[in-house]
This record gives C-alpha cells, structure tokens and sequence, in this order.
C-alpha cells in the first residue's frame, strides 16, 4: 500500500474505537425504540457493519444506493437514486448511516425524499463529517470524525471503486487520482 498512501488520516484503531462509542450512544438513544439502520451504499457498508455489531439493542437494516461522484474526487452535484429501500420508513425511528458528508448535497436530497415517507424520526450517523466543503445547511447527529478538506479513501470509500477493503482511512498520493 506504501506505492499509494500519502499519510494515513485515522487509523483502523481510532476507527475501532469511534464505532463503539457511536454504538453505544445509538444503543442508549434508541433503547426503547424499533429503529432501522439505511446504510447508503456503497461507502458506507463498512462502517454501518461494523456499527451494527456495536449496537447492544435490537435494530434493522435497509439500503439505498446514490451517487454523484461518478469516477471522480470531486461531487458532480447530480443525484441519481440507483437503489431504493425494500421497505416503508412510515412510523419508523430511522438513522441514516453515510460515510463521508462532504458538500451535503447528496445528504440533503437523500433526507428531503426520507422525510417525504413519513417517519417517526431521521437522525443522521456519518463517520466522517467534513464541514469546510459543506454547500448545504446538513448537520450530522452522530459524527465521528470531523476533518479537513482532504481527499480520503479506505474502510468504505473507495476512488474509482479501489481501496474500500482497506482498514483504515489515508490521503492518497497525488498521483493515483486521474
């Protein structure tokens, strides 16, 4: 891997170590509540399964796949729905889990189409928030990461779909991104 890190941003530790804090907190928040887990694909698969598995209560999971990015570093800031939820969110207690929030703009149209489904609640879990690029008024309930305006691949978020296997996060070398 040393042929495309730059500098490793968290390690698979810290990652460890964040997950079962916000797993605990999720655990206490939703103690006595049916809640359901919509893990947005496909970057987010890592953190949402290891997240899970943190989780002391009972919960359900759901996915829905979106994009923007395309084979790019950068939000083209078009939206597209590839797959939707199998189930109704109506009355439910529903914690999106997301990867990244970068601009906000895929969250925030992501929410807007969840909150037209009526449910009981819709909170927001993304492991990494990055607040400098936000364009859009977003703001994560559980967060675990706040960091800077990097570009970042490994535990789930990928460049051109390569590097979502790797356990920790890092800043790839300049030279791998097209």
């Amino acid at each position: 891997m040393e042929k495309v890190v730059e500098r490793i941003l968290i390690s698979e530790e810290e990652i460890n170590q964040k997950v079962k804090e916000l797993g605990e907190k999720l655990s206490h928040d939703y103690k006595d509540k049916d809640v359901l887990f919509i893990c947005v694909l496909k970057g987010a698969i890592m953190f949402m399964s290891d997240l899970s598995k943190a989780m002391s209560i009972p919960i359900e999971m759901d996915f829905m796949a979106v994009s923007s990015y395309g084979a790019s570093t950068k939000s083209s800031g078009i939206v597209k729905i590839i797959k939707d939820l199998d189930a109704s969110i109506e009355d439910r207690h529903v914690v999106v889990i997301e990867d990244i929030i970068d601009t906000g703009l895929t969250l925030s149209y992501l929410i807007k189409i969840l909150q037209n489904r009526k449910p009981a609640s819709l909170k927001i879990c993304t492991l990494l928030d990055k607040p400098a690029r936000r364009t859009v008024d977003i703001k994560p309930d559980y967060s675990g990461f706040v960091i800077e305006d990097h570009f970042v691949v490994g535990y789930g978020l990928d460049y051109d779909e390569k590097y979502r296997n790797i356990p920790y996060i890092f800043i790839p070398k300049s030279d791998i991104i097209k």
